[in-house]
């Protein structure tokens, strides 16, 4: 993923952010005391990093996608657990259901489409497999 410079919303500056000065006393709760996340300085779109790193999860998303994004991790994350896969094994799973190269097969990278796309396959997986 690239490094966000320009908010893809609203089109203001996003800044590196230490994750405390948004999650703030909740911050060494969350397991996040020393990370990074981007942040629109404007309409507070953001994106976290990967532990450790500067590197960014996915791309930029507003508290709509946000909150979709994590709808869907509690789903796909759910359904490979299910189904005796690793992690690795869910996201080329991922990849192939969605014909995308396995690099982009993250739903930190996902739109709202997307997403509501995986939860209903997933969904549907599991539904099959139950009757």
């Amino acid at each position: 993923m690239e490094i966000p410079e320009i908010c893809r919303y609203c089109g203001g500056t996003i800044r590196l952010v230490p994750a405390a000065s948004i999650y703030g006393e909740s911050t060494e709760r969350l397991g996040m005391t020393n990370e990074k996340i981007y942040q629109c300085q404007n309409c507070n779109a953001r994106v976290g990093c990967h532990k450790g790193t500067t590197r960014p999860l996915g791309n930029v998303a507003n508290e709509v996608l946000r909150l979709k994004r994590m709808e869907t991790h509690q789903v796909f994350d759910q359904f490979w657990r299910s189904h005796g896969m690793s992690r690795t094994q869910a996201y080329k799973w991922l990849a192939k259901e969605f014909s995308l190269p396995e690099n982009c097969a993250h739903i930190g990278g996902f739109e709202m489409e997307q997403c509501q796309k995986l939860i209903e396959r997933c969904r549907e997986k599991a539904a099959k497999e139950a009757a």
